[in-house]
């Protein structure tokens, strides 16, 4: 029991094993796996190593916006007359950030109080006062119903109404577009952003933007494809629309800044790309972007406002972006992957010599060698047979 053992464990310490090889001198097996060889080869290098940058450790972007915008429109509307709008004006919200609107267009319904007067004819129309339900507010309406049906006007009779009066009428969209010089405002873009794996962070506002440069640049894919002064026209020209249909009744344009740095090259070479997509649907169904908001004042001791439906462009800022370095982790696995997708061109040339090769049969005897326990017992006074020459040439 003692001397099994012994053997046993030698044998496993002081021997060793290989796969049985065989040499197939065959032009097409040969030919093809050298080829899917090649084809693993130039994916790993090409794809993997130069393009996806497999040799690296990657982390996302952590970003901030601010905004600010500059420019003047003057307006002549009826009820209003002149009338200068700049940043204060004509940005929701005024502050700034990632996303704000920039009013185009607009339709004012001056001193508004609260009290009774004709609804508009838009929520409905009456012939006698049992058509209007007292305390009901229709979809869509202005204000409560008092339960009276009363003229609108010499040709239309509507349900009277408690609410902000006279109601806004909405129905006539200025066109041209009542600020339509908003084409030539600006915006001033800061963004930063940090890497917190690598402890990178990073500004817009790069080396090659100096404060000089900064006061008299204007963003253009080509000639400043760094400055942070952009246009609002060029931008919506970018996003592949027209402004002045645009700024009729309203969109919306993305702005995205793209961060994709390699932190192997100095931190100088990280520096942002811009685009510019138009969201904004062209269709008979709620059409553009608008809200409304108001003006409040006091007048002989009563509220009174100036109610203002904006047609505007909304400006979403989007920031993505990915970050690289050398880490020897992600070199070493994408390597030993590398490795095992060689395994593929032995498998496909197996499949092909043992299965579709006309000589597969004779292949197959030629790769495999079949041992059963009973033919290794020797015949009485014979020794074992001796390994075949052919034997050798195979291994």
């Amino acid at each position: 029991m003692g001397q099994k053992f012994v053997e046993s464990l030698s044998s496993f310490l002081f021997e060793y094993d290989t796969p049985r090889m065989v040499l197939v001198r065959n032009k097409k097996v040969g030919l093809t796996f050298r080829l899917i060889q090649l084809v693993v080869l130039a994916y790993i290098i090409g794809w993997v190593f130069l393009y996806e940058k497999g040799y690296q450790s990657r982390d996302g972007v952590i970003s901030s916006i601010s905004v600010k915008l500059k420019g003047l429109a003057l307006t002549n509307v009826s009820g209003l007359g002149p009338h200068i709008w700049d940043g204060t004006d004509y940005v929701f919200p005024p502050q700034g950030d990632s996303s704000f609107v920039v009013m185009t267009n607009f339709i004012i319904t001056q001193g508004q109080k609260q009290g009774r007067c004709p609804g508009n004819p838009d929520t409905g129309k009456c012939v006698e006062d049992r058509n209007c339900t007292e305390g009901k507010y229709p979809r869509g309406g202005q204000g409560i119903m008092t339960g009276k049906c009363v003229n609108f006007d010499s040709t239309n009779k509507t349900c009277e109404i408690f609410g902000w009066c006279p109601v806004e009428i909405d129905d006539i969209v200025p066109n041209p577009p009542l600020l339509l010089e908003a084409e030539n405002f600006t915006i001033f873009i800061k963004n930063s952003i940090t890497f917190p794996r690598f402890k990178v962070s990073r500004r817009n506002l790069v080396e090659r933007v100096t404060k000089h440069y900064l006061k008299s640049c204007t963003y253009h894919k080509v000639r400043d494809p760094l400055c942070p002064v952009f246009e609002l026209g060029y931008i919506v020209e970018e996003s592949g629309q027209k402004f002045s249909t645009l700024a009729q009744k309203g969109g919306v344009v993305s702005i995205t800044i793209s961060w994709d740095c390699d932190l192997d090259w100095p931190v100088k070479h990280c520096i942002p790309i811009y685009n510019f997509h138009g969201l904004y649907n062209d269709d008979n169904l709620s059409p553009g972007f608008n809200f409304r908001y108001a003006k409040y004042y006091r007048e002989n001791g009563s509220d009174v406002r100036t109610l203002y439906k904006v047609f505007g462009i909304r400006f979403d800022i989007l920031v993505n972006g990915k970050a690289g370095k050398f880490d020897i982790i992600p070199t070493m696995t994408t390597i030993g992957s590398g490795i095992g997708i060689f395994g593929v061109a032995s498998v496909l040339c197996d499949l092909l010599l043992l299965h579709f090769l006309s000589k597969r049969d004779y292949y197959k005897q030629k790769k495999f060698k079949y041992a059963e326990q009973d033919s290794l017992k020797p015949v009485s006074g014979q020794p074992l047979p001796q390994t075949s020459q052919d034997d050798l040439q195979q291994r």
